[in-house]
């Protein structure tokens, strides 16, 4: 793996690494987003259920979110359209995600990112299903790519691409509001903010 803790439990790696295919699983689905201790940011185009290893078994992604957000991690899923009936069954075994798993639907998300504790990121092409950053084998995965950084200036921009997104800043010029479920509420969170400057 491209990333390794510390004794002090802070990551250590190469400032940026690109990564493909099945490199992505490992580096980032298996490595980056277990390792998170505060915070957990993704962004998706498509949101479909994605299962992953967990030692000889396959469990669903939607349990290590839980598992997460049960030791204290607050994670938050962008993505632009309603997930699949698979994703939506495996959330309900997982009731801590109801009110622990911070959800935004915006129809404009595009990137895939992956942002754990302000400190590694992901950005590239692979969504967050079984074909893009998912354990599907090498024969029926997408072709991917995208890199996973510490580099402290790439980090801060793709987190603040994420966060322009999540505090509703893009909704007021959007030409797409009326495909958007979530307008109202990130508009809101948009003028609460204005009113604390």
């Amino acid at each position: 793996m491209l990333i390794q803790l510390r004794v002090d439990g802070r990551r250590t790696m190469k400032d940026t690494q690109f990564i493909t295919d099945r490199k992505i699983y490992e580096e980032v689905v298996q490595g980056i987003v277990p390792a998170a201790r505060k915070f957990l940011w993704l962004g998706t185009s498509d949101l479909k259920d994605l299962h992953v290893h967990r030692g000889k078994r396959m469990v669903p992604f939607l349990g290590v979110l839980s598992g997460l957000i049960a030791n204290g991690v607050a994670v938050r899923l962008l993505h632009a359209k309603e997930p699949g009936p698979a994703f939506r069954r495996d959330f309900d075994h997982y009731p801590n995600l109801i009110d622990g798993l911070e959800r935004i639907l915006c129809p404009r998300v595009h990137f895939k990112s992956v942002i754990v504790d302000g400190h590694v990121a992901y950005s590239g092409s692979a969504n967050l299903t079984g074909a893009g950053m998912g354990a599907k084998s090498i024969h029926r995965r997408n072709f991917e790519a995208g890199f996973v950084t510490t580099d402290p200036e790439l980090v801060r921009a793709i987190m603040d691409q994420f966060d322009r997104i999540w505090m509703g800043c893009e909704c007021d010029g959007c030409g797409r509001k009326q495909h958007c479920a979530d307008y109202l509420e990130l508009l809101a969170k948009t003028h609460r903010a204005d009113r604390r400057r």
